[in-house]
Protein backbone atom coordinates (compact mmCIF):
# COMPACT_ATOMS: atom_id res chain seq x y z
CA UNK A 1 0.00 0.00 0.00
CA UNK A 2 1.55 3.28 -1.19
CA UNK A 3 1.93 5.83 2.08
CA UNK A 4 0.12 9.14 1.68
CA UNK A 5 2.03 12.04 0.53
CA UNK A 6 0.68 13.78 3.66
CA UNK A 7 2.68 11.24 5.33
CA UNK A 8 5.87 11.14 3.13
CA UNK A 9 8.58 12.35 5.68
CA UNK A 10 11.28 13.46 2.83
CA UNK A 11 8.85 15.16 0.94
CA UNK A 12 7.10 16.86 3.86
CA UNK A 13 10.79 17.97 4.87
CA UNK A 14 11.34 19.49 1.46
CA UNK A 15 7.92 21.05 1.19
CA UNK A 16 8.28 22.71 4.38
CA UNK A 17 11.90 24.13 4.07
CA UNK A 18 10.80 25.21 0.85
CA UNK A 19 7.92 27.24 1.58
CA UNK A 20 9.99 29.23 4.67
CA UNK A 21 12.33 30.24 1.71
CA UNK A 22 10.14 31.03 -1.10
CA UNK A 23 7.96 33.42 1.66
CA UNK A 24 11.37 35.02 2.40
CA UNK A 25 12.51 35.32 -0.90
CA UNK A 26 9.41 37.06 -2.03
CA UNK A 27 9.64 39.18 0.79
CA UNK A 28 13.26 40.35 0.07
CA UNK A 29 12.12 40.62 -3.58
CA UNK A 30 9.31 43.30 -3.41
CA UNK A 31 11.87 45.39 -0.62
CA UNK A 32 14.87 45.41 -2.84
CA UNK A 33 13.80 48.31 -5.35
CA UNK A 34 12.17 49.89 -2.08
CA UNK A 35 15.71 50.03 -0.14
CA UNK A 36 17.54 51.24 -3.62
CA UNK A 37 15.09 53.88 -3.93
CA UNK A 38 15.34 54.92 -0.27
CA UNK A 39 19.41 54.64 -0.45
CA UNK A 40 19.65 56.31 -4.35
CA UNK A 41 16.38 57.97 -5.60
CA UNK A 42 17.66 56.24 -8.72
CA UNK A 43 14.81 54.12 -10.94
CA UNK A 44 17.43 52.97 -13.14
CA UNK A 45 19.77 51.62 -9.95
CA UNK A 46 16.46 50.15 -8.82
CA UNK A 47 15.83 48.01 -12.08
CA UNK A 48 19.85 46.92 -11.94
CA UNK A 49 19.44 45.22 -9.18
CA UNK A 50 16.31 43.77 -9.84
CA UNK A 51 17.06 42.87 -13.10
CA UNK A 52 20.65 41.11 -11.95
CA UNK A 53 18.14 38.24 -10.34
CA UNK A 54 16.83 37.34 -13.95
CA UNK A 55 20.01 37.85 -15.58
CA UNK A 56 21.82 35.80 -13.14
CA UNK A 57 19.47 32.95 -13.32
CA UNK A 58 19.46 32.92 -17.35
CA UNK A 59 23.11 32.95 -17.57
CA UNK A 60 23.53 30.04 -14.67
CA UNK A 61 20.86 28.08 -15.96
CA UNK A 62 22.21 25.60 -18.61
CA UNK A 63 25.78 24.96 -16.72
CA UNK A 64 23.18 24.70 -13.58
CA UNK A 65 21.23 21.69 -14.79
CA UNK A 66 24.71 19.40 -16.04
CA UNK A 67 26.01 20.59 -12.31
CA UNK A 68 22.72 18.99 -10.71
CA UNK A 69 23.34 15.85 -12.83
CA UNK A 70 26.84 15.56 -11.83
CA UNK A 71 27.00 16.08 -8.32
CA UNK A 72 25.25 15.29 -5.12
CA UNK A 73 21.34 16.92 -5.26
CA UNK A 74 20.98 17.54 -1.54
CA UNK A 75 24.23 19.19 -0.90
CA UNK A 76 23.72 21.51 -3.79
CA UNK A 77 20.21 22.43 -2.29
CA UNK A 78 21.69 22.71 0.86
CA UNK A 79 25.02 25.02 -0.99
CA UNK A 80 22.13 27.08 -2.03
CA UNK A 81 20.22 27.99 0.84
CA UNK A 82 23.17 28.77 3.00
CA UNK A 83 24.51 31.19 0.47
CA UNK A 84 21.33 33.00 0.27
CA UNK A 85 21.08 33.60 3.95
CA UNK A 86 24.86 34.69 3.79
CA UNK A 87 23.94 36.98 1.30
CA UNK A 88 21.19 37.99 3.11
CA UNK A 89 22.87 38.57 6.02
CA UNK A 90 25.54 40.48 4.60
CA UNK A 91 23.63 43.09 3.04
CA UNK A 92 21.46 43.36 7.20
CA UNK A 93 25.03 44.26 8.30
CA UNK A 94 26.11 46.42 5.42
CA UNK A 95 22.36 48.25 6.28
CA UNK A 96 23.18 48.61 10.27
CA UNK A 97 26.11 49.63 10.00
CA UNK A 98 24.62 52.39 7.08
CA UNK A 99 27.49 51.19 4.51
CA UNK A 100 25.08 49.52 1.90
CA UNK A 101 26.06 50.51 -2.00
CA UNK A 102 24.75 49.45 -4.95
CA UNK A 103 27.19 47.39 -5.91
CA UNK A 104 26.89 45.31 -2.75
CA UNK A 105 23.01 45.00 -3.10
CA UNK A 106 23.84 43.95 -7.15
CA UNK A 107 26.32 40.68 -5.46
CA UNK A 108 23.58 39.91 -3.69
CA UNK A 109 20.93 40.16 -6.44
CA UNK A 110 23.32 37.85 -8.47
CA UNK A 111 23.77 34.95 -5.60
CA UNK A 112 20.01 35.08 -5.55
CA UNK A 113 19.95 34.26 -9.46
CA UNK A 114 22.56 31.34 -9.79
CA UNK A 115 20.83 29.58 -6.05
CA UNK A 116 17.70 29.62 -7.85
CA UNK A 117 19.57 28.23 -10.99
CA UNK A 118 20.97 25.48 -9.49
CA UNK A 119 18.33 24.83 -6.78
CA UNK A 120 14.89 24.67 -8.99
CA UNK A 121 16.63 21.52 -11.03
CA UNK A 122 17.96 20.21 -8.10
CA UNK A 123 14.78 19.85 -6.49
CA UNK A 124 12.56 18.85 -9.70
CA UNK A 125 14.80 16.17 -10.73
CA UNK A 126 15.12 14.92 -6.47
CA UNK A 127 11.25 14.70 -6.79
CA UNK A 128 10.52 11.16 -8.44
CA UNK A 129 13.17 9.82 -6.26
CA UNK A 130 11.10 10.98 -2.64
CA UNK A 131 7.88 10.14 -3.86
CA UNK A 132 6.17 7.16 -6.11
CA UNK A 133 5.31 7.59 -9.38
CA UNK A 134 1.56 7.67 -9.08
CA UNK A 135 2.13 10.84 -6.90
CA UNK A 136 4.43 12.39 -9.08
CA UNK A 137 1.62 14.73 -10.22
CA UNK A 138 0.24 15.63 -6.57
CA UNK A 139 3.54 16.60 -5.87
CA UNK A 140 4.51 19.22 -8.28
CA UNK A 141 0.85 20.54 -7.88
CA UNK A 142 1.45 21.21 -4.48
CA UNK A 143 4.78 22.23 -4.91
CA UNK A 144 3.41 24.67 -7.45
CA UNK A 145 0.77 25.87 -4.72
CA UNK A 146 3.20 26.25 -2.37
CA UNK A 147 5.48 28.88 -4.84
CA UNK A 148 1.87 30.80 -5.56
CA UNK A 149 1.34 31.00 -1.84
CA UNK A 150 4.65 31.71 -0.62
CA UNK A 151 4.68 34.45 -3.53
CA UNK A 152 1.38 36.51 -2.07
CA UNK A 153 2.17 36.18 1.57
CA UNK A 154 5.44 37.01 0.80
CA UNK A 155 5.39 40.15 -1.26
CA UNK A 156 2.11 41.15 0.69
CA UNK A 157 4.42 41.32 3.80
CA UNK A 158 7.90 42.31 2.41
CA UNK A 159 5.97 45.98 2.00
CA UNK A 160 4.46 45.93 5.45
CA UNK A 161 8.36 44.26 6.81
CA UNK A 162 10.22 47.45 4.88
CA UNK A 163 7.94 50.19 6.40
CA UNK A 164 9.06 48.81 9.90
CA UNK A 165 12.39 49.61 9.26
CA UNK A 166 14.73 48.97 5.72
CA UNK A 167 16.64 46.29 6.84
CA UNK A 168 13.64 43.83 8.44
CA UNK A 169 12.38 41.95 5.02
CA UNK A 170 16.52 41.07 4.33
CA UNK A 171 16.51 39.69 8.24
CA UNK A 172 13.65 37.61 8.14
CA UNK A 173 15.02 36.89 4.40
CA UNK A 174 18.13 35.52 5.88
CA UNK A 175 16.53 33.65 8.91
CA UNK A 176 13.76 31.95 6.65
CA UNK A 177 16.97 30.28 4.43
CA UNK A 178 18.88 29.49 7.71
CA UNK A 179 15.55 27.51 8.61
CA UNK A 180 15.59 26.10 5.29
CA UNK A 181 19.06 24.84 5.18
CA UNK A 182 18.66 23.20 8.92
CA UNK A 183 15.03 21.15 7.44
CA UNK A 184 16.78 20.39 4.62
CA UNK A 185 19.67 18.44 6.49
CA UNK A 186 16.94 16.57 7.77
CA UNK A 187 16.41 15.45 4.26
CA UNK A 188 17.02 11.29 3.17
CA UNK A 189 17.53 11.40 -0.57
CA UNK A 190 18.11 7.89 -2.10
CA UNK A 191 21.64 7.39 -3.27
CA UNK A 192 21.69 7.76 -6.97
CA UNK A 193 23.15 5.34 -8.93
CA UNK A 194 25.99 6.83 -10.79
CA UNK A 195 28.07 6.26 -14.36
CA UNK A 196 31.55 7.38 -14.29
CA UNK A 197 32.80 9.58 -16.60
CA UNK A 198 36.23 9.13 -17.31
CA UNK A 199 36.22 13.00 -18.78
CA UNK A 200 33.57 15.61 -17.85
CA UNK A 201 33.45 18.02 -19.77
CA UNK A 202 30.23 20.82 -18.84
CA UNK A 203 29.65 21.60 -22.59
CA UNK A 204 29.44 18.88 -24.00
CA UNK A 205 26.86 17.35 -21.03
CA UNK A 206 24.68 20.79 -21.41
CA UNK A 207 24.87 19.89 -25.40
CA UNK A 208 23.97 16.57 -23.75
CA UNK A 209 20.82 18.05 -22.21
CA UNK A 210 19.27 19.96 -25.33
CA UNK A 211 19.72 17.21 -27.05
CA UNK A 212 17.46 15.36 -25.21
CA UNK A 213 14.87 18.03 -24.53
CA UNK A 214 14.86 18.30 -28.08
CA UNK A 215 14.87 14.38 -29.55
CA UNK A 216 11.74 13.87 -27.14
CA UNK A 217 8.95 14.83 -29.05
CA UNK A 218 6.46 14.85 -26.24
CA UNK A 219 9.04 17.30 -24.27
CA UNK A 220 9.89 19.45 -27.43
CA UNK A 221 5.95 20.41 -28.38
CA UNK A 222 4.38 20.64 -24.37
CA UNK A 223 7.96 23.40 -23.99
CA UNK A 224 7.21 25.00 -27.57
CA UNK A 225 3.58 25.68 -26.92
CA UNK A 226 3.82 26.64 -23.14
CA UNK A 227 6.77 28.72 -23.84
CA UNK A 228 4.90 30.99 -26.54
CA UNK A 229 2.01 30.68 -24.45
CA UNK A 230 3.93 32.24 -21.87
CA UNK A 231 5.32 34.77 -24.26
CA UNK A 232 2.09 36.36 -24.51
CA UNK A 233 0.34 36.21 -20.91
CA UNK A 234 3.24 37.70 -20.01
CA UNK A 235 2.84 40.75 -22.47
CA UNK A 236 -1.09 40.37 -21.86
CA UNK A 237 -0.35 40.90 -18.10
CA UNK A 238 1.97 44.35 -18.67
CA UNK A 239 -0.60 46.00 -21.40
CA UNK A 240 -3.78 45.40 -18.96
CA UNK A 241 -1.95 47.09 -15.85
CA UNK A 242 -0.85 50.07 -18.58
CA UNK A 243 -4.37 50.12 -19.86
CA UNK A 244 -6.21 50.09 -16.31
CA UNK A 245 -3.66 52.67 -15.16
CA UNK A 246 -5.16 54.66 -18.74
CA UNK A 247 -8.25 54.34 -17.53
CA UNK A 248 -7.85 56.24 -14.27
CA UNK A 249 -8.28 52.84 -12.06
CA UNK A 250 -7.07 53.40 -8.33
CA UNK A 251 -3.87 52.00 -7.63
CA UNK A 252 -5.45 50.12 -4.89
CA UNK A 253 -7.72 47.94 -7.50
CA UNK A 254 -4.58 47.56 -9.50
CA UNK A 255 -3.32 45.98 -6.45
CA UNK A 256 -6.14 43.94 -6.21
CA UNK A 257 -6.13 42.51 -9.66
CA UNK A 258 -2.42 41.08 -9.26
CA UNK A 259 -3.15 39.52 -6.05
CA UNK A 260 -6.42 37.83 -7.66
CA UNK A 261 -3.79 36.16 -10.17
CA UNK A 262 -2.20 34.77 -7.71
CA UNK A 263 -5.45 33.32 -5.70
CA UNK A 264 -6.39 31.64 -9.15
CA UNK A 265 -3.11 30.26 -9.26
CA UNK A 266 -3.62 29.00 -5.60
CA UNK A 267 -6.84 27.30 -6.07
CA UNK A 268 -5.77 25.88 -8.92
CA UNK A 269 -3.00 23.92 -8.02
CA UNK A 270 -5.22 22.69 -4.91
CA UNK A 271 -7.41 21.53 -7.43
CA UNK A 272 -4.73 20.12 -10.17
CA UNK A 273 -4.68 16.60 -8.18
CA UNK A 274 -8.67 15.86 -8.83
CA UNK A 275 -8.40 17.34 -12.37
CA UNK A 276 -5.28 15.91 -13.56
CA UNK A 277 -6.72 12.40 -12.30
CA UNK A 278 -10.39 13.38 -14.28
CA UNK A 279 -9.10 15.26 -17.21
CA UNK A 280 -7.48 13.18 -20.55
CA UNK A 281 -3.69 14.92 -20.67
CA UNK A 282 -4.90 16.17 -23.90
CA UNK A 283 -7.82 18.00 -22.29
CA UNK A 284 -6.00 19.11 -19.87
CA UNK A 285 -3.26 20.82 -22.15
CA UNK A 286 -6.17 22.28 -24.34
CA UNK A 287 -8.25 23.07 -22.28
CA UNK A 288 -6.08 26.11 -20.92
CA UNK A 289 -5.53 27.30 -24.09
CA UNK A 290 -8.54 27.64 -25.19
CA UNK A 291 -10.10 28.97 -21.76
CA UNK A 292 -7.44 31.92 -22.22
CA UNK A 293 -8.01 32.25 -25.90
CA UNK A 294 -12.19 33.07 -24.86
CA UNK A 295 -10.82 35.52 -21.43
CA UNK A 296 -8.13 37.47 -22.86
CA UNK A 297 -10.20 39.77 -25.14
CA UNK A 298 -12.94 40.43 -22.59
CA UNK A 299 -10.24 42.35 -20.76
CA UNK A 300 -11.32 45.14 -23.48
CA UNK A 301 -14.90 45.03 -21.90
CA UNK A 302 -14.22 44.86 -17.86
CA UNK A 303 -14.85 48.50 -16.31
CA UNK A 304 -12.64 48.18 -13.13
CA UNK A 305 -10.05 46.82 -11.28
CA UNK A 306 -12.62 44.41 -9.21
CA UNK A 307 -13.79 42.38 -11.98
CA UNK A 308 -10.69 42.00 -13.53
CA UNK A 309 -9.15 40.46 -10.79
CA UNK A 310 -11.83 37.79 -11.15
CA UNK A 311 -10.86 37.77 -14.80
CA UNK A 312 -7.28 37.15 -13.80
CA UNK A 313 -8.68 34.43 -11.30
CA UNK A 314 -10.54 32.27 -13.78
CA UNK A 315 -7.17 32.76 -16.40
CA UNK A 316 -4.87 31.94 -13.25
CA UNK A 317 -7.44 28.54 -12.63
CA UNK A 318 -6.48 26.21 -14.87
CA UNK A 319 -2.67 26.64 -16.02
CA UNK A 320 -1.87 24.43 -12.45
CA UNK A 321 -3.79 21.67 -14.10
CA UNK A 322 -1.94 21.64 -17.20
CA UNK A 323 1.47 22.24 -16.00
CA UNK A 324 0.98 19.06 -13.47
CA UNK A 325 0.21 16.63 -16.38
CA UNK A 326 3.71 18.01 -18.64
CA UNK A 327 6.19 18.43 -15.64
CA UNK A 328 4.95 14.94 -13.86
CA UNK A 329 5.29 13.44 -17.16
CA UNK A 330 8.38 14.78 -18.58
CA UNK A 331 10.14 13.81 -14.83
CA UNK A 332 9.05 10.75 -15.39
CA UNK A 333 9.80 10.39 -19.17
CA UNK A 334 13.24 11.28 -18.66
CA UNK A 335 16.27 9.25 -17.15
CA UNK A 336 17.70 10.49 -13.62
CA UNK A 337 21.08 12.04 -15.11
CA UNK A 338 19.32 13.95 -17.37
CA UNK A 339 16.63 15.06 -14.91
CA UNK A 340 18.38 18.27 -13.72
CA UNK A 341 19.49 19.69 -17.69
CA UNK A 342 15.67 18.95 -18.10
CA UNK A 343 14.51 21.31 -15.54
CA UNK A 344 17.19 23.78 -16.52
CA UNK A 345 16.62 23.86 -20.36
CA UNK A 346 12.55 24.14 -19.61
CA UNK A 347 13.55 26.55 -17.12
CA UNK A 348 15.91 28.95 -19.41
CA UNK A 349 13.36 28.76 -21.98
CA UNK A 350 10.21 30.00 -19.95
CA UNK A 351 12.80 32.66 -18.07
CA UNK A 352 13.48 33.89 -21.57
CA UNK A 353 9.51 34.03 -22.49
CA UNK A 354 8.71 35.62 -19.20
CA UNK A 355 11.13 38.63 -19.46
CA UNK A 356 10.61 38.79 -23.31
CA UNK A 357 6.47 39.32 -22.76
CA UNK A 358 7.09 42.58 -20.82
CA UNK A 359 9.41 43.73 -23.13
CA UNK A 360 6.52 43.09 -26.25
CA UNK A 361 3.79 44.12 -23.85
CA UNK A 362 5.48 47.61 -23.58
CA UNK A 363 6.42 47.96 -27.17
CA UNK A 364 2.11 47.38 -28.23
CA UNK A 365 1.16 49.83 -26.09
CA UNK A 366 3.45 52.26 -27.56
CA UNK A 367 2.85 51.41 -30.88
CA UNK A 368 -1.09 51.06 -30.59
CA UNK A 369 -3.98 51.67 -28.35
CA UNK A 370 -4.11 49.35 -25.37
CA UNK A 371 -7.31 47.59 -26.78
CA UNK A 372 -5.35 46.67 -29.71
CA UNK A 373 -2.85 45.58 -27.95
CA UNK A 374 -4.75 43.20 -26.55
CA UNK A 375 -6.63 41.50 -29.14
CA UNK A 376 -3.14 41.39 -30.57
CA UNK A 377 -2.16 39.02 -27.98
CA UNK A 378 -5.33 37.12 -27.86
CA UNK A 379 -4.84 36.43 -31.53
CA UNK A 380 -1.65 35.24 -30.81
CA UNK A 381 -2.69 33.16 -28.40
CA UNK A 382 -5.48 31.91 -30.72
CA UNK A 383 -2.77 30.98 -33.11
CA UNK A 384 -1.22 28.85 -30.09
CA UNK A 385 -4.43 27.61 -29.05
CA UNK A 386 -5.15 26.09 -32.70
CA UNK A 387 -1.90 24.40 -33.07
CA UNK A 388 -2.42 22.59 -29.69
CA UNK A 389 -5.54 21.43 -30.61
CA UNK A 390 -4.42 19.72 -34.32
CA UNK A 391 -1.26 19.02 -32.89
CA UNK A 392 -0.64 14.70 -33.13
CA UNK A 393 2.01 14.54 -30.44
CA UNK A 394 -0.69 16.48 -27.97
CA UNK A 395 -3.60 14.47 -28.96
CA UNK A 396 -1.82 11.47 -27.26
CA UNK A 397 -0.36 12.93 -24.90
CA UNK A 398 0.83 9.73 -22.37
CA UNK A 399 -1.61 9.06 -20.01
CA UNK A 400 -0.76 9.24 -16.28
CA UNK A 401 1.91 6.53 -15.25
CA UNK A 402 -0.37 4.14 -12.89
CA UNK A 403 1.40 1.87 -10.89
CA UNK A 404 -1.01 -0.52 -10.05
CA UNK A 405 -0.13 -3.69 -7.66
CA UNK A 406 2.58 -4.88 -7.76
CA UNK A 407 3.65 -7.83 -10.48
CA UNK A 408 5.57 -9.91 -11.85
CA UNK A 409 8.11 -8.03 -13.43
CA UNK A 410 9.91 -11.25 -14.89
CA UNK A 411 9.88 -11.17 -18.80
CA UNK A 412 6.44 -11.94 -19.92
CA UNK A 413 5.96 -15.26 -22.17
CA UNK A 414 2.21 -14.90 -22.76
CA UNK A 415 0.36 -13.56 -25.70
CA UNK A 416 -0.57 -9.79 -23.99
CA UNK A 417 3.24 -9.58 -23.11
CA UNK A 418 5.10 -6.70 -25.13
CA UNK A 419 7.45 -8.26 -28.24
CA UNK A 420 10.54 -9.03 -27.61
CA UNK A 421 12.73 -7.16 -29.63
CA UNK A 422 15.69 -9.60 -29.86
CA UNK A 423 13.33 -11.63 -31.66
CA UNK A 424 10.83 -9.93 -34.07
CA UNK A 425 8.01 -11.54 -35.51
CA UNK A 426 5.48 -9.78 -38.02
CA UNK A 427 2.16 -8.82 -37.09
CA UNK A 428 -0.64 -10.47 -37.40
CA UNK A 429 1.16 -14.19 -36.90
CA UNK A 430 3.35 -12.95 -33.81
CA UNK A 431 6.11 -10.96 -36.07
CA UNK A 432 6.68 -6.98 -35.91
CA UNK A 433 5.77 -5.12 -39.00
CA UNK A 434 8.57 -2.95 -39.80
CA UNK A 435 5.96 -0.35 -41.32
CA UNK A 436 4.00 -0.21 -37.98
CA UNK A 437 4.14 2.36 -35.76
CA UNK A 438 5.20 0.96 -31.82
CA UNK A 439 5.46 2.58 -28.34
CA UNK A 440 8.61 1.80 -25.87
CA UNK A 441 7.47 -0.10 -22.77
CA UNK A 442 9.53 -0.23 -19.63
CA UNK A 443 9.02 -2.77 -16.60
CA UNK A 444 9.81 -2.47 -12.79
CA UNK A 445 13.20 -4.04 -13.33
CA UNK A 446 14.35 -1.61 -16.11
CA UNK A 447 13.86 -3.88 -18.97
CA UNK A 448 12.41 -2.32 -22.24
CA UNK A 449 10.33 -4.11 -25.13
CA UNK A 450 8.46 -2.61 -28.08
CA UNK A 451 4.71 -2.71 -28.12
CA UNK A 452 2.09 -2.20 -30.74
CA UNK A 453 0.96 1.73 -30.66
CA UNK A 454 -2.38 0.64 -30.65
CA UNK A 455 -2.90 -1.91 -28.35
CA UNK A 456 -3.21 -1.54 -24.49
CA UNK A 457 -0.17 -1.48 -22.11
CA UNK A 458 -0.20 -4.89 -20.04
CA UNK A 459 -0.32 -4.92 -16.29
CA UNK A 460 3.29 -4.66 -15.19
CA UNK A 461 5.26 -2.02 -18.21
CA UNK A 462 4.62 1.23 -18.41
CA UNK A 463 4.95 3.65 -21.66
CA UNK A 464 8.29 5.56 -21.45
CA UNK A 465 6.61 8.02 -24.18
CA UNK A 466 9.01 7.41 -26.80
CA UNK A 467 6.82 6.10 -30.06
CA UNK A 468 7.89 5.34 -33.88
CA UNK A 469 9.17 3.06 -36.06
CA UNK A 470 10.31 -0.46 -35.45
CA UNK A 471 13.63 0.93 -36.55
CA UNK A 472 13.77 4.15 -34.45
CA UNK A 473 11.97 2.76 -31.21
CA UNK A 474 14.81 -0.04 -31.45
CA UNK A 475 17.27 2.77 -31.71
CA UNK A 476 15.85 4.72 -28.59
CA UNK A 477 16.04 1.15 -26.65
CA UNK A 478 19.48 0.69 -27.83
CA UNK A 479 20.41 3.78 -26.45
CA UNK A 480 18.84 3.87 -23.01
CA UNK A 481 19.08 0.48 -21.89
CA UNK A 482 22.61 0.24 -21.54
CA UNK A 483 22.68 -2.55 -18.61
CA UNK A 484 20.94 -5.77 -19.41
CA UNK A 485 20.93 -7.05 -15.39
CA UNK A 486 17.53 -6.54 -14.05
CA UNK A 487 17.37 -4.08 -11.10
CA UNK A 488 17.01 -5.76 -8.54
CA UNK A 489 20.07 -8.31 -10.05
CA UNK A 490 22.27 -5.10 -10.27
CA UNK A 491 21.29 -3.82 -6.95
CA UNK A 492 22.37 -7.69 -5.35
CA UNK A 493 25.69 -7.00 -6.93
CA UNK A 494 26.33 -3.71 -5.87
CA UNK A 495 25.46 -4.57 -2.51
CA UNK A 496 27.48 -7.32 -2.42
CA UNK A 497 30.09 -5.07 -4.00
CA UNK A 498 30.34 -2.58 -1.39
CA UNK A 499 30.35 -5.38 1.39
Amino acid sequence: MTTPLRRNRNYRVLWMSQALSEFGFSASTIAFPLLVLAITGSAAASGLVLGTVAIAQLLAGLPAGALVDRYNRKRIMLCCEAAQALAAGSLVAALWLGVARVPHMVAVAAVIGVCAALFEPAEDASLPNLVPAEQVATAVAMNAARTSLGQLSGTAAGGFLFALGRLVPFAADALTHTAAFASLTLLRLPARERTAVPDPHLGREVVAGLRWVWGHRHIRITALCAIVLNLFFSAFYIIVIVLAHSRGVPSGQIGVMAAMLGVGGILGALSAPYLSGKLSPYLSIAAVFWVLTVLTPVAVLVPNGYLMGVLFAAMAFLPPTANTTIVSQQLLLTPDELRGRLGSVIGLASGLAAAAGPVVGGVLTQLVSGDVAVLICAAGILAVTLTVTVNRTLRTFPSPIDTGAPTDTSTPTDTSAPIDTSTPIEKGNGDMDDDATYKVLRNDEDQYSLWPLDHEVPAGWLAVGKEGSREECSSYVDEVWTDMRPRSLREQMDGSAQS
